[in-house]
Formats: C-alpha cells, structure tokens, sequence
C-alpha cells in the first residue's frame, strides 16, 4: 500500500494532472514560435527565450508566482530597467549616420507613428481605458521594448504579457507582414527608383547628434528620459570613439543578457489564464492594425516626397518608419531588390527606421505626458 500511495504522489506531482487545455493550447503555440525562431530564423534572438518563457510557466505556473526564478527577471520588466538598457544597446549597434545625412527621414519615422495613433482610438471604441489603449497602441511601433516600458509605467501591468508578446511577435513577422502592403500601395516604377548616395557624414556630427537629441527631446518631454537618454548614451559610447570598452559591452555581452532575462520573462507572463481571453484578442488585432497601419502610413508620405522631390526618394523606405531595427530597413532593401537586383536602399532606408525608434519613444512620453505619468 505504501507504494501504491507513493507511486499516486508522483503521478499527482506530474504537470499532466493540472494543465488545463488552454495550457495545451500554449504549449503548442510556444512550440510554433519555437519553429519560427529556429527554423524560419525570424528574430530567433528574442522568439527563442519568449517562447520558452511561454512554455515553462505553462507547465510550472510556480515559476512566475513571487519568490520563483523568473518573477525576479519580470520585475525588471515592470521597473523599466530591462527595456532601458534594451535601447542603450541598441544605440551602441546602430549607426545614426544615414538619419543625419539625410534629416527628411525624420517625416518618415514620424508618419509611420500614424499607426501608434490610430490604434489608441480605436483600442478607446473597443472598450479599453485610456492607460490601457495607449499602452497596446504603441505595439504600432513594432518595438517590444518601449511597449513594456509604457504598459509598466501607465500600470497595466495586468496586460503586459500580451502587449509584449503581440509587439515581438509582430517585430519578428516584419518580412511577412510588411511586403504584400508595400507592394499593394506601389508601382512597380515606384520601387525600381534609385536613390543619390548619401553625403558623408563627419565624426563631430556624429558625436553632437545624441546630445543636441537628448537635450532638445528630453527638454520637451522629460518623461522620454529612460528610453530616448539611454538610446542616445549607446550611440554616444559608439561614435565618441574613447570608449570602446562600454561600446563593445553594451553592444555585445549586456545587450544578450538583458535579452535573455526580458525575453524569457515576457514569455513566462503568457500563462493560459492571463492569456487566453477577449482581451488578448482585442490586444493581438489593434496591434496588428496599428503595425498595418503604421507601415502604410510610411509608405503613402514616402509616395508623397516621391512626388515632392521629382521622382528621387523610393517610397519603399517609408514602410522602415517603423522601429523594428533594422529588419524593417532590410525588408525595404529586400522589396526594392526584387523589383531590380541593382537598386540598394538599405541605408536610405536605415533613415527612417532610427527616426521611428526616436518617434515610438516620444510617442510613448507623450502618452505619459497626457496621463500625468512621470
């Protein structure tokens, strides 16, 4: 009796007795994130660690509960630390010389930002609070940091598991999704357009650039300090050029941990019953409509410098005003390509794409800004 006693302590212990369906449900979409990841390769550096986030508190909800491994990196999360760092290494990886060398960019980045716009007041028709649609609309941006940092400090806390998911995944879907719509809004005459080289960029431009940023954004918007004052301090260690050691860091070994801790965090906040509702629902389609809407936008005012310039700006770069860095800019490379192999707009491209990281920023300080948030 005694075994059979232990032998039914066992099997009560195993995961099989407690997941619901809608664990199963989850298991099964984190094990196609998990495909996509490695065998697609799209984003496999952030789907990896969310999707097996996503699986291990599926199967040990524990691991989220307070005092368990992963509660202490999602705390990180809700104190805005990891995203922060997130942009201070993405600085340190991105060259800002193609967005100084050609400053209209900056229209670009900002109409892609429709998107952010849009969403919110469509979020406010479907029901949602204020806090709570400014915070899913900024998954229009396409950039899964500034999304947790906004869903933390307007204290939506409750969706920030499907806000981040929503906004990586649609980060990772880039060259699926961003395609058919610039196609669709574009001639085939419209995407064989050759840009002019871009004029080179000095090194004093390049170290005044992040500090007349920082001062000129932060001064008008405080509340973008976290997010815009560490995306310029990155860029700032990269073109300085006197300290490669915090460049090499924050490009390299802090950049991948903090990835790790946020990825694996965000996944681990998509338990079944936090995730599976109407509300993760209504979150998965205004991001997508918010993504659609932005990469239109950007798209239709790159139609219009089009026209404005006499046919020497490709619309195709718009789409990049998103701040998915940088596959939206070699997604835009990569159309351009196929409508003639010869045409090469990454850097042009690279433009908008660092103006959309600067616009999703101030986009998320002035939500904070109206909602009193500091």
């Amino acid at each position: 009796m005694n075994i059979l006693d232990t032998l039914g302590n066992l099997v009560d212990q195993t995961a099989f007795m407690s997941l619901t369906w809608g664990n199963y449900v989850m298991i099964l979409v984190a094990c196609v994130f998990l495909y996509l990841a490695i065998r697609k390769e799209y984003e496999p550096l952030l789907l990896v660690p969310i999707a097996f986030g996503m699986l291990l508190v599926n199967m040990y909800p524990d691991i989220m509960q307070e005092g368990g491994l992963l509660h202490f990196f999602y705390l990180l999360d809700e104190w805005s630390i990891l995203p922060s760092l997130i942009f201070m290494g993405v600085g340190a990886m991105t060259d800002f010389g193609p967005l100084i060398a050609n400053p209209k960019s900056f229209l670009l980045g900002a109409a892609a930002q429709f998107g952010i716009y849009s969403a919110y007041f469509l979020a406010i028709i479907m029901g949602f609070n204020g806090e709570a649609a400014a915070a899913i609309s900024i998954i229009g941006g396409a950039d899964g940091p500034t999304s947790i940092f906004l869903a933390g400090k307007l204290g939506q806390t409750s969706l920030l598991g499907p806000i981040a998911v929503a906004a990586y995944s649609y980060m990772s879907l880039v060259p699926i999704i961003q395609p058919p719509i610039m196609k669709l809004l574009t001639t085939e005459k419209e995407r064989k357009i050759k840009m002019e080289q871009l004029r080179p960029v000095s090194k004093l431009e390049k170290i005044l650039f992040p500090i007349i940023v920082t001062i000129v954004v932060v001064m008008i918007l405080p509340t973008t300090a976290p997010l815009v004052g560490m995306l310029m301090l990155g860029n700032l260690f990269r073109e300085s050029g006197v300290v490669k050691q915090l460049q090499e860091t924050a490009s390299n070994a802090l950049m991948y941990i903090v990835v790790i801790l946020l990825g694996t965090s965000v996944g681990a906040t998509t338990s079944a019953e936090a995730f599976l509702n109407v509300a993760t629902i209504k979150i998965v389609v205004l991001g997508l409509v918010a993504f659609a809407v932005g990469t239109a936008s950007g798209v239709i005012f790159g139609k219009i410098m089009c026209i404005a310039t006499h046919g020497k700006v490709n619309p195709l770069i718009g789409s990049a005003g998103v701040s998915a860095v940088p596959m939206a800019a070699r997604v835009s490379q990569k159309v351009g390509a196929e409508a003639d192999p010869t045409n090469f707009l990454l850097m042009h491209a690279m433009g908008p794409n660092v103006a959309g990281v600067i616009g999703t920023a101030v986009a998320a300080g002035t939500f904070m800004a109206i909602f009193g948030v500091k």
